[in-house]
């Protein structure tokens, strides 16, 4: 892979543990492993690449902690616009249930590219429609090609219709399938070693889609091969009324009787749940990751992300599925997840006889979220959700994977008095390098490892395909 020099950023954002931010600084990786960071004297002259970066901001890869790729075949679907969680999943399962391979790779690539072009190196995508012949080889071999940094679930949904659940019974697979099908691909593919390309998740859909007894053997196989555990939860109101009635329980006194609350597992949405279950996550170890635009768009809540913050609780951030959010720009995330805490702080009744939010109140400032705690969120802190801790940061001895942004684009012009904050505040603009491991994904603001004009439009075929059988 060779040797990388960044030299010259305006600002660089490390996100180490003194959460330094360099003037006039860069950095020097050899084999994508980062050997140093400082101020452009103290790097080394030449590399292999050399990224002159005047005028720009270098800040860690940003890490998506949910996402489903193959949604991006039903984006802006016209039965799905104007529904909430259970009635837009079923507007959606027989077109997902319907896909090809070929339908996967182009999804996969039109995905992992928007999100490459927002600052994100490391892509967790929860796939878990696979009764269509369609493997998890699929997603993991379309993002090889793109060059991103992948996590992605060997996912499953089990109980249908007939059963009780909410999916169609021609879009669950028998159990024994789903877990011989797990056996496989983490044998095949988990690597997890330090800058591994490649980490494989096992990940029961939710509590509406899957029996306990698959709950429960899926925990069994993870901890026995040391992968993690991810599902959805506490989503929606009907998720809860679903448990209760059929479970007799809440949510996560649901997922807790299975042995799903602990240090590897993360779950995602987590929007409706008490101040005890926050404490619970905390003192168990589990993960949250935060959706905001999907949690917008399909109408299901705000999730309590100060709170997890306070309490310890590991938070990453994600863009969810791209039916659900219409899109997978991650750096759009990290701003809606600071102004959606402020709109929650906002909607609180105040305490006593204060009623004015102000910073210049030292009992109300630490309840603002501030910019750069949504940076954090988006970067160590996606990593400590993904057990990662060669990741999230730059320093020595961390993956070269980081992004930079043009501060003299328009969206940027007056609001360089503070670089790091204008990120957020601002517009999100366009990643000008994305960089993983040490290689350039994109470069000037274009994806260089493929073409992606022929992706597009043989992606679009593959959607109006599947559209048009499923009217």
């Amino acid at each position: 892979m060779g040797t990388l020099l960044a030299k010259n950023a305006d600002v660089l954002v490390t996100m180490d543990e003194g959460r330094r931010e360099l003037r006039n600084a860069g950095l020097f990786a050899r084999d994508g492993v980062i050997e140093s960071v400082g101020t452009t004297e103290t790097l080394p002259e030449t590399a292999d690449i050399v990224l002159d970066l005047d005028g720009h901001i270098l800040l860690p890869g940003l890490i998506n902690c949910h996402h489903h790729l193959d949604q991006i075949l039903t984006r802006n679907l016209v039965a799905g616009q104007n529904n909430n969680l259970f009635p837009w999943l079923k507007a959606h399962y027989r077109i997902w249930g319907g896909r090809t391979p070929e339908d996967t790779r182009t999804a996969v690539l039109v995905g992992c590219g928007e999100l490459a072009l927002s600052g994100c190196t490391t892509a967790f995508d929860h796939a878990y429609v696979f009764q269509n012949g369609c493997k998890v080889d699929d997603q993991i071999a379309a993002a090889a090609e793109l060059g991103i940094r992948f996590v992605v679930s060997r996912g499953s949904m089990s109980l249908g219709e007939s059963k009780g659940g909410l999916p169609p019974d021609d879009c669950v697979e028998t159990e024994d399938e789903i877990l011989n099908d797990c056996v496989r691909v983490i044998d095949r593919y988990h690597d997890a070693a330090p800058g591994s390309m490649v980490q494989i998740v096992l990940a029961p859909c939710s509590p509406f889609s899957v029996t306990a007894d698959l709950m429960r053997e899926s925990a069994s196989m993870a901890r026995h091969y040391g992968v993690r555990l991810h599902t959805h939860l506490c989503e929606t109101l009907d998720e809860e009324r679903y448990t209760l009635q059929n479970m007799g329980m809440r949510p996560v006194a649901y997922m807790e009787s299975l042995g799903w609350v602990g240090p590897d597992v993360w779950y995602a949405h987590a929007v409706h749940v008490s101040d005890d279950e926050v404490r619970l996550f905390a003192a168990k170890g589990a993960g949250v990751c935060h959706c905001p635009s999907s949690n917008m768009r399909l109408a299901s809540g705000i999730a309590p992300i100060k709170k997890y913050r306070d309490a310890g609780v590991r938070t990453g951030l994600g863009v969810d599925g791209a039916a659900s959010n219409d899109g997978s720009n991650l750096l759009v995330e990290v701003r809606e997840t600071m102004l959606l805490a402020r709109l929650k702080m906002g909607l609180l009744p105040p305490e006593g006889p204060q009623t004015v939010l102000s910073t210049s109140d030292p009992l109300r400032a630490k309840e603002w979220m501030s910019a750069r705690e949504a940076l954090e969120i988006a970067t160590i802190g996606g990593a400590s959700v993904l057990g990662r801790d060669d990741i999230g940061s730059l320093a020595v001895g961390k993956c070269a994977d980081f992004f930079t942004l043009d501060l003299n684009s328009i969206a940027y012009a007056g609001a360089l008095s503070d670089p790091v904050a204008a990120v957020v505040f601002c517009a999100p603009t366009r990643a000008r390098h994305t960089v993983v491991g040490g290689r350039l994904i994109v470069d000037e603001g274009e994806i260089v490892t493929l073409d992606m004009a022929p992706v597009i439009r043989e992606h679009n075929r593959n959607a109006a395909r599947l559209a048009a059988l499923h009217v």
